[in-house]
């Protein structure tokens, strides 16, 4: 499914789910993009690590796009599916909707999205393997992942 700027229903598994604070604007009274950034990691790495069954860091950040700011009192909302998997690396796409809900408008809108590489650790911090064997949770990412087209996996050129 092409999405727009607009798609009432994003792709993916929620993730996370918080809402915009004064605290967290930046000098132009918009929601600092470090911010979302940061909501953005939690959120992969939350689904990283449910599919690496343990420890996971986060090792890049590409094609981070903000379509529009988010502002003080919007919900944000973290959607993440697994996009490209490796032994020991899982890339997952995570995309941020906002819900605007304000004076009778309940309306939401995709604000930004990005592709973020989780590799999973053992606890000396060295790579491990993404356990493939009784792993129903990384059974249906891959099945989902596999339905993508590379556009929706957002690693067409």
């Amino acid at each position: 499914m092409k999405q727009t700027l607009y798609t009432k229903q994003p792709e993916g598994k929620l993730l996370l789910r918080t809402l915009a604070m004064p605290s967290d604007t930046n000098a132009n009274g918009d929601i600092f993009g470090g911010w979302i950034m940061s909501q953005m990691d939690l959120g992969g790495a939350i689904l990283a690590k449910e599919l690496a069954k343990g420890r996971v860091v986060t090792v890049t950040v590409d094609k981070m796009i903000f379509h529009r700011p988010i502002s003080v009192g919007d919900v944000v909302c973290c959607y993440g599916t697994l996009v490209k998997l490796g032994r020991t690396s899982m890339q997952v796409k995570v995309e941020v909707f906002i819900k605007e809900v304000y004076q009778g408008v309940n309306e939401r809108f995709r604000v930004t999205e990005a592709l973020f590489t989780y590799v999973a650790i053992d606890k000396d911090g060295k790579p491990t393997p993404v356990p493939r064997e009784n792993n129903p949770e990384l059974d249906e990412a891959i099945r989902i992942m596999e339905s993508l087209s590379d556009e929706e996996r957002g690693i067409a050129s």
